[in-house]
Order: C-alpha cells, then sequence, then structure tokens
C-alpha cells in the first residue's frame, strides 16, 4: 500500500477522526513516520486529518502530531500558506496555551515557520497569536522560549505587527531575553530588537526600561563568543544610535574596546556591522576626541590597506576618517596609518565606485586642512 495511496488516505481519517486516542495515536504515529521519509508534497487531502489530530485530547497525539507538522514544514513537504488556509493555524495556537512543554515546543516551531511568509504574520496576528508566544518566550523550557523568540522575531518583519507587538508588551520581554544563557535565543531576540530599533518611533520605549539597560546589555553582547550575536548587537545599537545623546550615552558606555576588538575579526559580517556602528557614533562631535586615538586610527588604516574590495568597510573607514577630520585632530591621524590607506585606497583597481567616492571625499577634506598639497 503506497504512503500517500488513497487506501492510506482513507485509514488515516477514519483513525484520525476516531474517538478512540489509541486509534488517534496510531494515526499521529503514522503521520510522524511519514514526515521523516516523505520526499514530495502533501496533498490538501492528506492535511485534513491534522482538524482532529491536533485538537485531539490525548497528548501523545497532540505531540507526534504537531511534531510531524513542525517536520513537513521544515522539509518543504506542504505549502505554508495552505496550512493556514485550510484552519489549521487555530488549533496550533490552541496548542501553545496547554501545559506540555514538548507540545509547546512543536506548536512554537509551527508558527515560527509559518510566520516566515507576509500574509502568515498578518493570520497568526489577526487570530492573537502575539499574547500567548510573549508568554512562551518566559517559559522556563529552553526548548519553548527559544522557539516562542524566533516566532516572535518572524512577526517583527512586519511593521504593523510591529505596532500590535510593542502594545502587547514584547519590548520588555524582549529585553530581558538577551541575557538569556542560550545564543539562540540572544540572536533571536536581538536581532528582532534592531527590527523594532529600525522604526525610531519605538526608540523612546525602547530605551525607558532602566537606567540604560538595553544599551547597557547590547554593549556586553558585543563581547559574545558567538559572531552572529555580537553582530547583531552591533546592528541594533547602530539601529539606536539616531540621536545625538544615544550616540554619546553608547560612547561615553566605554564600547571603544570592544568594537576595536570586533573590527579584527575574521568574520566579515562582524567587521561590517561593528564599522557601520562606528560610523554612526562617529557623527556626533563630542565623540570625535575619544575615537581619535592612535589604536582606533591604526585600525582604520589598516582595514583600508587589507580590505579595498569590502566596498563596506572602504567606504565607511573613509566616511569615519572624514568624520574626524579636525583641525585638533590632525597630527594624529596623518601620523597613523589612515593617510597611507587612504592614498593606497585611491590607487587600487580593486576599489568599487561608491567607496572610492568616499575615499576621494576623505582625501579632499584632508587637503582643505594643508595636507596632499
Amino acid at each position: 500500500m503506497s504512503l500517500l495511496g488513497k487506501n492510506s488516505l482513507e485509514a488515516l481519517r477514519t483513525l484520525a477522526f476516531s474517538e478512540n486516542p489509541g486509534l488517534q495515536q496510531s494515526a499521529a504515529l503514522y503521520y510522524l513516520h511519514l514526515s521523516q521519509h516523505l520526499i514530495s508534497q502533501l496533498t490538501e487531502e492528506h492535511l485534513e486529518p491534522y482538524y482532529a489530530l491536533l485538537q485531539s485530547s490525548d497528548v501523545e497525539v497532540q505531540q507526534m502530531s504537531s511534531l510531524s507538522l513542525v517536520n513537513f514544514l521544515l522539509e518543504g513537504n506542504i505549502n505554508r500558506d495552505l496550512v493556514v488556509q485550510m484552519g489549521l493555524l487555530e488549533p496550533i495556537l490552541e496548542l501553545l496555551e496547554l501545559g506540555d512543554s514538548t507540545v509547546q515546543c512543536n506548536s512554537c516551531a509551527c508558527i515560527m515557520t509559518l510566520a516566515a511568509s507576509e500574509s502568515n504574520r498578518e493570520a497568526i496576528t489577526s487570530v492573537g497569536g502575539v499574547i500567548p508566544l510573549l508568554a512562551l518566550a518566559n517559559s522556563y523550557d529552553p526548548r519553548v522560549q527559544q522557539n516562542a523568540a524566533g516566532a516572535i522575531l518572524n512577526l517583527t518583519q512586519s511593521e504593523w505587527i510591529q505596532q500590535v507587538l510593542c502594545r502587547e508588551g514584547a519590548l520588555p520581554v524582549l529585553t530581558l531575553l538577551l541575557e538569556s544563557p542560550d545564543s539562540e535565543v540572544q540572536y533571536y531576540s536581538c536581532t528582532a530588537l534592531s527590527n523594532l530599533a529600525v522604526n525610531s518611533h519605538h526608540h523612546e520605549a525602547m530605551l525607558r526600561t532602566g537606567e540604560g539597560f538595553l544599551l547597557r546589555t547590547l554593549i556586553s553582547l558585543l563581547s559574545s563568543s558567538v559572531e552572529k550575536v555580537s553582530s547583531q548587537a552591533c546592528v541594533c545599537l547602530r539601529n539606536l544610535a539616531v540621536s545625538v545623546h544615544i550616540q554619546a550615552d553608547i560612547i561615553a558606555m566605554d564600547v571603544l574596546p570592544q568594537l576595536l576588538s570586533l573590527l579584527a575579526s575574521s568574520s566579515t559580517d562582524v567587521q561590517q556591522a561593528s564599522i557601520a556602528l562606528l560610523w554612526k557614533l562617529s557623527q556626533h562631535p563630542g565623540n570625535q576626541d575619544t575615537l581619535t586615538c592612535a589604536e582606533m586610527l591604526n585600525t582604520l588604516g589598516k582595514l583600508l590597506l587589507t580590505h579595498k574590495a569590502d566596498p563596506v568597510l572602504v567606504g565607511h573607514a573613509a566616511c569615519i576618517i572624514k568624520n574626524l577630520i579636525l583641525p585638533q585632530n590632525m597630527q594624529r591621524i596623518m601620523e597613523s596609518s589612515c593617510s597611507e590607506g587612504l592614498l593606497y585606497t585611491i590607487l587600487s583597481p580593486d576599489v568599487q565606485e561608491e567607496p572610492l567616492h568616499y575615499v576621494i571625499a576623505c582625501l579632499a577634506e584632508l587637503a582643505k586642512h594643508g595636507k596632499f598639497h
């Protein structure tokens, strides 16, 4: 008998819609086995038994059916939008509020996967999915917490859902998750906060928690040994550093040693994220004296000399140096490797047009102050 044949389907329907928990367990076990071996698409007809299985009162049925659904979604055996269109979203959300942590873990994973599409995010929010996800983000079970945080992260990709999240209390929840011992939870919550921080209207509420608690926590994450966490912390700080007050606050928290370390990272993503943050911070005149230290200037010069083909690093390095060009800083800049880096960059055939424009503008600014005649 074929795994997806007509006879199999009829048998599954009979078992799934039975009021006998033992028969439902047989159907759930069959789906779990199928989810581990199927290499084709699951048809709409084969999704129908999930109506009964997800709403079963038997915990084992709930566990197996929610896990098989996660497997199907992750392997691409099911069209994500079809799951929502068939009305399976509500039963999945109902499972979030049950007491079994395995069921909650699987259901959060389903929601996280479904929330990868815009239409599904809207559906999840419209039927009240935000509140139970926020509640489970505080779960004592690390698996549940991780998947709930991942689902919330996916929801933050929609601008109007960001408003709902903030209204329902997501900001303090996400901020506290930054201190999780789980690096995945740190990454998910930090990325979610980065998405929220893109909209400056959220900044006041984000920064209201504690005495600079969010900024301090993000700065501590710059030292994370997990590259994607330290990189995302840079992104979040950069998105928050819109006003001169925040730019000054970040520098006052002694962030420079961490940024210097990140600029020397072997990870391109980390280097690019940290130099973009540094560029933001260099825009505040009050920060420029602190940033014009020999170690920072030589680091920027070295980046120009060794990463000519990287438009992000070259462009930002040139813009930072240009921001630091003030009469009182000229001697330090000229004694560093910045001038050499700028000159070598302008002669390199590897430099792209846009960053080259920034390098030329930086050299022109130096010339205004009496250098490079």
